[in-house]
């Protein structure tokens, strides 16, 4: 099968991560007309913000929470461009979520010998059958011709004898008491017999470049002879995880709490394609920050926690102390509107995320998943709505993510949403996008899908 708009004769060599993101796009921009679109996304007007009397001028910086993920997606394009990262050619056995980064060519034709596609007799010419004593089996040697009125017996995926008129399945045929073998119906010439090259012919396209490798193509690509496939590599990501009050064992006490974000991010990454490189605990020390920052070869850094202006938040400082680029300092959005976005170095990406388990997630769905989706040269999701079960409470002004479970034709909101809950997300189908002011019951909301609903491949990346 073949994409409209990829291009196909692309040298693994030369091909790198820019040009398969533009043929991506491309293969996105030139949709058939008769191809379905993206089901529409109500739209509301921009409501007026009102100023943060706590910190009027973040507030003011804030990003609209659209424009917050484009802004990643965007911010990845050019770190693709600047940083040309070639493409790298794995095992089959490695490649599961990876994007093919040069199309998937047969190597063979499929099947490459005629076969038996039965259990059952081959035959040459009208029966009855005098029946040959032994049999062919998948695997052997090509099998000797049979002469009109002969039969063979054969096993489903054997090689056809040359002159086989069709292969007469096992619940159809019977054999008298000289040996003779009957049909017990009409047979048609070629039936039950897989041609060679019915599948495809060596050359082929089978699959594009830009696709996805599911299991089904790491199976399609052994079938075509395959052992490695080319394709983009995993974008490497470094976690940080700040805060002195965090347990990793045992029950919280004396005012320490368990980390629910270090055994949570690292999959939820991997999920999203990310090559996850090291896992760091800092607590709250800016230089040990600093030194993680200077220090990193990661295409992004993800923090959690410290993104606020508390005495112990030390992200903004240490991102001005090393010079990087703010592209988003907070998003309005609830919960997680303290996270940001920051160019750290020419290639590399800085994701903040709040130290509130849901906020951080709100995070991850906002700034981590466009970026490292692009990153990974995977095709953006289509927009698709559901309507509400219930009514879901908003924000006056910002919009606000809530995990969902899919019943039906509907959507139905689930409690435990406060910033630092989890207990809603870990039942979740989904993440409802709901606008400033609410939703009511039955109104269609934008649905983001958590990876493992979506293509639950990904969670079983190491």
């Amino acid at each position: 099968m073949t994409a409209r708009g990829i291009r196909t004769d692309g040298d693994a060599e030369d091909l790198d991560v820019e040009e398969v993101l533009a043929l991506v796009n491309d293969n996105n921009a030139h949709r058939s007309p008769s191809d379905p679109l993206p089901a529409p996304v109500p739209q509301r007007p921009e409501t007026p913000r009102e100023p943060d009397p706590g910190n009027p001028d973040r507030h003011h910086r804030a990003t609209p929470w659209p424009d917050a993920r484009e802004t990643a997606a965007r911010a990845a394009r050019s770190a693709t461009r600047s940083a040309r990262r070639a493409p790298v050619s794995v095992p089959l056995d490695v490649a599961l979520g990876l994007t093919l980064a040069e199309p998937l060519t047969a190597l063979t034709d499929l099947p490459s010998f005629d076969t038996s596609a039965m259990d059952g007799w081959a035959v040459a010419g009208p029966g009855p059958w005098a029946v040959r004593e032994e049999g062919v089996l998948a695997g052997h040697a090509e099998p000797e011709p049979l002469t009109d009125g002969e039969a063979v017996r054969i096993a489903t995926g054997a090689r056809i004898p040359l002159d086989t008129t069709a292969v007469l399945r096992s619940e159809h045929g019977r054999t008298d008491a000289k040996g003779q073998l009957h049909a017990g119906r009409e047979i048609q010439h070629g039936q039950d017999i897989r041609p060679r090259g019915q599948e495809c012919r060596n050359g082929d396209q089978l699959l594009a470049v830009g696709t996805l490798v599911t299991p089904a193509v790491l199976g399609l690509a052994s079938a075509a002879g395959y052992d490695t496939l080319t394709a983009v590599p995993r974008p490497r990501v470094e976690v940080l995880v700040l805060g002195d009050e965090l347990l990793t064992e045992g029950l919280p006490h004396d005012g320490l709490i368990r980390d629910a974000l270090g055994p949570m991010l690292p999959p939820w990454l991997r999920a999203l394609g990310a090559e996850v490189t090291a896992v760091r605990r800092l607590g709250d020390d800016a230089k040990a920050l600093h030194k993680a920052l200077t220090k990193s070869e990661a295409d992004l850094i993800v923090t959690t926690g410290g993104t606020a202006a508390g005495p112990v938040d030390h992200v903004h400082p240490t991102l001005k102390r090393i010079g990087a680029e703010l592209l988003v300092d907070g998003v309005k959005v609830r919960p997680g509107h303290p996270m940001l976005l920051a160019r750290t170095k020419e290639h590399q990406h800085l994701v903040g995320l709040p130290g509130n388990p849901l906020a951080a997630v709100s995070g991850l769905l906002t700034l981590a998943e466009p970026m490292l989706r692009t990153l990974a040269a995977r095709p953006a999701p289509e927009a698709y709505t559901m309507p509400l079960k219930e009514a879901a409470h908003g924000h006056p002004y910002d919009t606000r993510l809530i995990p969902v479970v899919l019943r039906g034709d509907h959507a139905v909101p689930l409690h435990y949403q406060g910033p630092a809950m989890l207990r809603g997300m870990a039942a979740a189908d989904a993440v409802a996008v709901v606008p400033p002011g609410g939703a009511r019951a039955g109104q269609e909301a934008e649905l983001l899908d958590l990876p493992w609903a979506s293509a639950g491949i990904e969670v079983c990346f190491t």
